[in-house]
């Protein structure tokens, strides 16, 4: 969709539709009418984070990951660059999606799903937190990278600006509820907030959450202290 010469992105597309049933239905949306910013709710597929030095060495000298679709967050995207996990037993999955900018530290983060199909045991961690943490190994064009560490399914969790949190009565670190309407409504304790005045207001699940409860763009969801 288009609107005055700038393409929106799909969540804020999402968010329109999403409006456009509630009014036809007659019925309000669940986020509060006086709330600073709409409320987007986005499963976060299997993805990793690479440093710029595991890039080079799976994709070789000076290359530079590539954006193939910008993400919600700003500056934030999926690379077109992707690489191929090899867990025990040489178990795979191949097409494990690098999400951009590069960071300081290279992390993976699956679902539960993602971690018995491989057969990890994966750690429930807040992204960045990998001390101790399952390695892996990493396939590309170029070569192959060993991850000593850093394999983790990441604590589902909402983004948010200082505006966001000051009307939800939160600060960074606290934990929310996620109410998700529909044929098969859940909610989901315990996510953590996450502050940063950069931040637009987005909540992630991984694809085990979204799939448990059927998450489409239509379906009514309210976060609550």
């Amino acid at each position: 969709m288009v609107a005055n010469g700038q393409t929106l992105h799909r969540a804020v597309v999402e968010h329109i539709v999403r409006q456009a049933v509630y009014r036809r239905l007659g019925r309000p949306l669940p986020t509060p009418a006086s709330a600073p910013n709409p409320l987007v709710v986005n499963v976060s597929a299997r993805h990793c984070h690479l440093t710029p030095e595991a890039v080079e060495t799976l994709f070789g000298k000076g290359r530079q990951l590539t954006v193939h679709k910008w993400l919600y967050q700003e500056g934030q995207f999926a690379a077109k660059e992707t690489v191929t996990l090899i867990g025990p037993r040489s178990r795979v999955i191949s097409n494990l999606r690098i999400l951009g900018p590069c960071r300081s530290l290279n992390q993976v983060e699956l679902a539960y799903t993602d971690g018995i199909a491989l057969g990890f045991e994966l750690p429930l961690r807040l992204s960045g937190d990998i001390k101790g943490t399952l390695g892996c190994m990493l396939m590309g064009p170029s070569g192959f990278f060993e991850m000593g560490e850093g394999v983790i399914r990441a604590l589902r969790h909402v983004h948010m600006s200082p505006e966001d949190a000051g009307f939800y009565g939160v600060k960074g670190g606290d934990e929310m509820r996620l109410q998700i309407g529909g044929a098969c409504g859940i909610t989901l304790e315990k996510m953590l907030v996450r502050v940063d005045k950069s931040f637009k207001l987005e909540a992630h699940v991984d694809t085990d959450e979204g799939n448990a409860c059927n998450l489409q763009p239509g379906t009514p969801c309210e976060l609550t202290k």
